[in-house]
């Protein structure tokens, strides 16, 4: 057994892997029914560059909190792909996705600026005027 894990923004993901048929649950729903399509086929994304025979193999349990939809699944996707070329130890895996897409393996740090007073948003103030 295999835990990993992945961030984007405020969503965080838990990957277990273990030997298993090729089930991939996503917060306790099969990967094959997860809905919108979009984010399905961004979670596969890992899964599909590694090919069937590994896939085939392992059980993939993946638990997200925090963030939107996209956050996620990006949080997601990282979890997983960590969790096979951990799995695997196969450098080939790991170059084919770091060519692929590099935020697969290495986290982005952004974060969300925090409001800031006497403005709607981080950065934008309420204009005045004197005459």
């Amino acid at each position: 057994m295999l835990i990993t894990s992945g961030r984007r923004k405020t969503a965080v993901a838990r990957a277990v892997l273990k030997p298993g048929r090729g089930r991939v649950f996503i917060n306790g729903i099969p990967l094959e029914i997860y809905q919108p399509e979009l984010v399905r086929l961004k979670i596969m994304e890992p899964l599909l560059l590694a090919g069937d025979d590994m896939r085939r193999s392992l059980d993939i349990k993946v638990d997200v909190r925090g963030g939107g939809f996209m956050g996620q699944a990006v949080a997601a996707r990282m979890a997983i792909a960590r969790g096979l070329v951990k799995w695997f130890e196969s450098p080939e895996l790991e170059k084919k996705l770091v060519e692929y897409d590099r935020s697969m393996l290495v986290g982005d740090p952004r974060q969300a600026e925090p409001k800031k007073p006497r403005g709607r948003s981080a950065r934008a103030k309420r204009q005045k005027s004197y005459r």
